[in-house]
């Protein structure tokens, strides 16, 4: 199997996010929000102007390895020349609890030292302006450098003599250097104690965190580092959860399905919430229903997706500047889904705040005014249920009623039920009860074909989409319904191709797909293990385990062929579907024990 080809680390802290390659170079971030020009773009290829990046570079490299320190989001490189050199590179976002609140700043630090021999090394930093378009002023002084960016100047504080790196000059690197990277402030101690202080208590942030987490027995590494991953996609000052920390790369080869991900889809935050949820990390939802909140209109309606400061216009232009990654354009700024109805996602909010209302350990549990918050959501839910919409898939030349998007509606009111059962709002729940009632009866009379013995896509429908895996997991159908079951195993029929699946086969806008969505499969993979084919289950959970890249991160895509990676990075969804397979799939700690 090919190596993919995204084998990139992320580091970050809530406030944005540095992707770095296997050579310790910064390839890609945006600065000083995931929705930022990305001050280095090297990932997307700038097509005039030379950089992009932030490069420790290794004279007469021969190799390198890389990892994460245990249970923290710090990456260590290790990079190895032809002579017997070696050289560390740790790289962190700072982020601690700090006079009641958590020190989070836009800012990367990377700390060098010497392992072994005598390394010459070249520090290229080299960040350009206006999407890769021009290289941007600069300044500098005795231990800092200084460019000026659009709407924010980025600070280099170093005890590399800042000539070395003007000059890009090589030099023997005989102790320990540290370089911090980010807003335009002086520190107010020295260099390296500042360094080593934000690596410890960094460290200790991370491990803290990790250390609560109610984690399964088994894949305990992969989970751990899909949570993290999850938790450096949440920009913290709003709540906002990105899809992915990138744009437009490809889901398949020149196919030209490249999209800005680097917003917050309340279908995939949703997902994030609850996968968090399972894992005891309640904060995320907090601060996620904090931002829908702030959305919240006077009557309810929302948008699929919105940008991470609660902007609702995400205009969709092409970025000629960058040429694309590996060259294949076009880059595209913005999204045009923002402009599509995709009903599925009242269900989906109402979902992720379910347990607000059940979870006693929460500081500020849900109560009537956070339900009567709820029922606007429901509402529409419950107007929109039989109405066409793009889908989840968000096709964008046709509309349909689509069965996920129908049976999310039923979850909107189901759960609205439940909760108003919980306040003990009798007439609430008896309003919202008849109404999930009449749902369920519409999906399951239109959505599932007599004749082909499964549920579609679509109400009267002829066709399948992974999608449908989702049915037993959101509670619309029991997972030994024999209607289940004959869907699971339609759709392992009909969309597997090996070890991963399609979302769907039938041609869309773009023509027919050509890789595997990768929650897709981890979907089927929770499936077969609800319907009782947990074996088969684990062999392929164990076999999608082995595509995460050599740091256990997942992209959107993989390809059937050799497993390559596509599509933009790191992706929550994916991550998501891994945490979920994990948990249903582990033996339990009593079995351990």
């Amino acid at each position: 199997m090919r190596q993919p080809n995204l084998d990139l680390g992320v580091v970050g802290n809530g406030s944005f996010g540095a992707l770095i390659d296997r050579q310790a170079r910064v390839v890609w971030s945006c600065l000083p929000a995931f929705d930022g020009d990305p001050a280095f773009c090297a990932l997307l290829s700038p097509r005039t102007q030379e950089g992009g990046d932030f490069a420790i570079e290794l004279e007469d490299y021969a190799d390198s390895e890389q990892h994460y320190l245990t249970n923290t989001a710090i990456l260590r490189t290790v990079l190895r020349d032809q002579h017997g050199g070696a050289v560390e590179v740790l790289d962190f976002a700072p982020r601690w609890r700090r006079n009641g609140r958590f020190y989070r700043p836009p800012s990367l630090i990377r700390r060098i030292r010497p392992l072994a021999g005598n390394p010459r090394i070249r520090v290229l930093a080299r960040p350009l302006a206006d999407w890769g378009a021009r290289t941007p002023e600069t300044t500098w002084g005795s231990n800092h450098l200084r460019w000026l960016l659009p709407g924010f100047t980025l600070r280099l504080t170093t005890d590399v003599p800042v000539r070395f790196i003007r000059e890009r000059l090589p030099f023997v690197l005989a102790h320990p250097m540290d370089l911090v990277l980010g807003v335009d402030e002086t520190l107010d101690q020295p260099l390296a104690t500042y360094a080593q202080q934000a690596q410890q208590r960094t460290e200790d942030y991370w491990r803290e965190w990790t250390r609560y987490l109610s984690i399964p027995l088994e894949w305990q590494d992969a989970v751990i580092r899909s949570a993290i991953t999850l938790k450096l996609c949440q920009y913290e000052d709003s709540g906002a959860i990105i899809a992915a920390m990138t744009t437009s790369i490809p889901e398949a080869p020149h196919s030209a399905r490249n999209w800005d991900y680097r917003y917050c889809w309340l279908r995939d935050a949703a997902f994030v919430v609850r996968a968090l949820n399972r894992l005891g990390a309640t904060r995320s939802m907090e601060d996620f229903l904090r931002y829908i909140f702030n959305l919240a209109t006077s009557d309810g309606s929302l948008q699929p997706l919105y940008g991470i400061g609660m902007e609702q216009q995400l205009d969709e232009h092409e970025v000629p500047s960058l040429a694309g990654y590996r060259g294949m354009g076009p880059v595209r700024r913005g999204n045009l889904a923002w402009t599509q109805r995709q009903h599925d996602v009242y269900g989906s909010v109402v979902l992720a705040s379910t347990q607000l209302f059940f979870d006693q350990r929460l500081n500020n549990p849900g109560d009537r005014h956070a339900f009567a918050r709820l029922e606007p959501l429901g509402e529409h839910a419950y107007a929109l249920h039989d109405v066409p919409d793009a889908g989840l898939w968000e096709f964008r030349g046709r509309t349909a009623v689509h069965t996920y998007t129908s049976a999310m509606c039923w979850a909107a009111c189901d759960r609205l039920t439940k909760i108003a059962e919980r306040l003990a709002l009798d007439a609430r729940a008896a309003l919202w009860r008849e109404r999930a009632d009449h749902v369920h009866r519409q999906v399951m009379a239109r959505g599932w074909n007599t004749s082909l013995g499964h549920f579609t896509d679509t109400f009267e429908g002829e066709h399948l989409d992974a999608s449908l895996l989702l049915l037993a997991d959101i509670g619309f159908i029991d997972a030994r319904d024999p209607r289940y079951i004959a869907t699971v195993e339609a759709i392992g029929r009909d969309l597997r191709r090996g070890d991963a699946l399609f979302r769907y086969v039938a041609p869309d806008d773009f023509g027919t797909p050509e890789t595997s969505f990768t929650i897709c499969t981890f979907w089927y993979i929770d499936a077969l293990a609800a319907i009782g084919r947990e074996d088969e289950a684990r062999a392929l959970f164990e076999k999608l385990l082995k595509r995460r890249n050599p740091l256990g991160l997942l992209s959107e895509d993989l390809a059937f062929s050799d497993g390559e990676a596509w599509g933009n990075f790191p992706q929550t969804y994916s991550h998501v579907g891994l945490i979920t397979a994990a948990m249903r799939l582990s033996r339990s700690w009593q079995e351990a024990s």
